[in-house]
């Protein structure tokens, strides 16, 4: 018993049909493939830039190592109980939150915001979880240089 011609017919058109689905199937696949080594490759830009800025903060904290910024939350509450503790939460950019991460660090006072250096403008940076540069761009030294001169209404004026 062989085959008719129409059951030939469908064998071939089964055929074509599954070779059709293995080619959409295949292009399908690469798109797929591609963008999973496209974000296999982000992950692990990523890791790789995260792993700099760790090494980068703890080069930083090296270099402080014989000068920390500051002993602590004690600290604050002591210049807090003796006067020499100033508003910082004043600065734009500083608020209520990071004034107490700034006291923490041994920052209390306008002058000191105004004294830091860029390693240690740096660091507060990187230990506030702040983009590189922010307090530059902030201007956290230049308020606090009003601030402290007394010249409020100027900086209200400029820093609004």
């Amino acid at each position: 018993m062989g085959f008719t011609a129409n059951q030939w017919a469908i064998v071939a058109l089964v055929l074509v049909l599954g070779w059709l689905l293995g080619l959409v199937s295949r292009s399908g696949g690469a798109k797929w493939r591609r963008a999973y080594e496209e974000e296999q490759v982000a992950r692990i830009a990523a890791e790789k830039r995260e792993q700099a800025a760790r090494e980068h903060i703890a080069e930083l904290e090296r270099q402080l190592a014989g000068r920390p910024i500051g002993p602590g939350t004690a600290a604050a509450i002591g210049a807090a109980a003796s006067g020499t503790r100033d508003d910082l939460a004043l600065i734009r950019g500083i608020g209520r939150s990071r004034e107490t991460v700034l006291n923490e660090a041994g920052i209390h006072s306008y002058r000191q915001v105004e004294d830091l250096s860029a390693t240690d403008a740096e660091v507060l940076e990187a230990r506030m979880g702040l983009s590189s540069g922010t307090i530059a761009q902030e201007e956290w030294r230049e308020q606090a240089a009003l601030l402290r001169s007394g010249q409020i209404e100027a900086h209200r004026a400029r820093y609004p």
